[in-house]
């Protein structure tokens, strides 16, 4: 049998993981969630991957869970169990030192919305339709609301929870859950553009001012501007900043070792 996740890399060290079960819209099974996080778990121990990009084929990019696998095993220990495996997998992508980007061309509903919120940076294609629609089954989708609140305004994420209704790839793009839309032909394309960008810049300043947006946006402002201090002096003793700062003095282009 295909692998659930299909896992590349390029020379460049951007690692694409795609969700391969097509016949079930690429749903969040066990499988699915273990092969995702072993994927995950390979680039944590990976000094050589710069970025990651979450795929899928098929025509969904990922409706959530798995309902049948959900509703064939009905116990509270089981759903906590669940439950914990995907949050445990949301977390990973938080705690990567890489930018991890969701490249997204179909519907991306439930804890597949979640999956794409959790994602640093998303790319959607103009065919891409999102929901938190569990409400609509009688299952608040608690989980999803996490990465959701903190990607758009609060009373548009409540409106998605409690009505359970799409929104199109540009209202996505207008409220803040994707960075970028493209037509379909032009989304690798889209997706190659945000790469390229990163792979400008220095790994260690991307690692360490990633970790330092996440952990701050928890915090009260003034432990967050304690920790932004250390950070940025951390980051200022590195050699990467000292090449940069060099380089716009001497007047040419960094030369960064990547």
């Amino acid at each position: 049998m295909d692998p659930a996740v299909i896992e590349q890399k390029d020379a460049r060290g951007i690692v694409t993981l795609t969700m391969n079960r097509p016949s079930s819209f690429n749903a969040l099974s066990e499988e699915m969630l273990g092969a995702l996080q072993a994927a995950l778990d390979r680039v944590a121990g990976d000094d050589t991957a710069r970025a990651v990009v979450i795929a899928a084929h098929g025509k969904a990019f990922c409706p959530g869970h798995n309902l049948k696998e959900m509703i064939a095993q009905p116990s509270l220990a089981y759903y906590q169990q669940l439950f914990a495996q995907c949050s445990r997998m949301m977390l990973t992508i938080l705690a990567l030192p890489v930018p991890v980007i969701a490249r997204v061309h179909g519907i991306a509903t439930a804890a597949g919305c979640q999956l794409v919120a959790q994602c640093d940076l998303a790319v959607a294609s103009t065919e891409a339709k999102f929901a938190v629609s569990g409400v609509n089954l009688g299952l608040f989708c608690s989980t999803p609301s996490v990465p959701l609140l903190r990607n758009i305004p609060a009373k548009q994420a409540m409106e998605m929870l409690v009505t359970g209704e799409f929104i199109s790839a540009r209202q996505a793009m207008d409220r803040g859950l994707v960075n970028r839309v493209a037509a379909p032909d032009q989304l690798d394309a889209e997706v190659e553009s945000l790469i390229a960008s990163i792979l400008d810049k220095p790994r260690e300043a991307l690692a360490m001012g990633k970790e330092l947006f996440y952990r701050q946006r928890e915090m009260g402002i003034a432990a967050a501007y304690q920790l932004a201090n250390q950070t940025m002096a951390v980051n200022m003793m590195d050699a990467c900043a000292q090449e940069g700062v060099g380089a716009f003095a001497e007047k040419r282009k960094p030369a960064w070792k990547q």
